[in-house]
């Protein structure tokens, strides 16, 4: 299982490399945000149910592409952070392909503590920082 989950990371990783090709007039349709505990992938269920809540609103959500970004905040070293992002960007991947959706229409980017929108130098910052980012775009054909 292991293995297959590594695998699909590594084709996702990829095609999100690949979709950053896309024109940049197009904008995403929808962003929803899941925070994480200071050190932590762990997804509760509050955050599940309303994430699956959300993605049960969008129209057609299986028509789109997703992306997840996964960050941190600044505590700890780059390498940790790293792969701390990535380990959430695996629980919101595993958590969209519970709810039924493509795997390969999911991609992701692990930034890390590399690209922060809130203030690390906050403990206020620093609590919005850790989350991952799923936003969905239109699918072009």
């Amino acid at each position: 299982m292991k293995h297959i989950i590594t695998l699909l990371f590594l084709i996702t990783s990829l095609n999100w490399v690949i979709a950053q090709e896309k024109p940049k007039e197009i904008q995403p349709h929808y962003i929803f945000s899941i925070y994480f505990g200071g050190g932590s992938s762990y997804i509760d269920e509050a955050q599940i149910q309303a994430l699956y809540k959300w993605l049960d609103e969008i129209p057609g959500v299986d028509g789109h592409e997703i992306s997840i970004h996964g960050h941190t905040d600044n505590i700890g070293s780059l390498e940790y952070n790293q792969w701390l992002s990535q380990k959430r960007c695996q629980a919101a991947f595993q958590e969209l392909i519970n709810k039924g959706l493509r795997p390969e229409l999911i991609r992701f980017k692990d930034f890390g503590e590399l690209n922060p929108v809130y203030d690390n130098s906050t403990w206020e910052g620093q609590k919005k920082n850790r989350r991952v980012d799923i936003i969905v775009w239109p699918l072009i054909i």
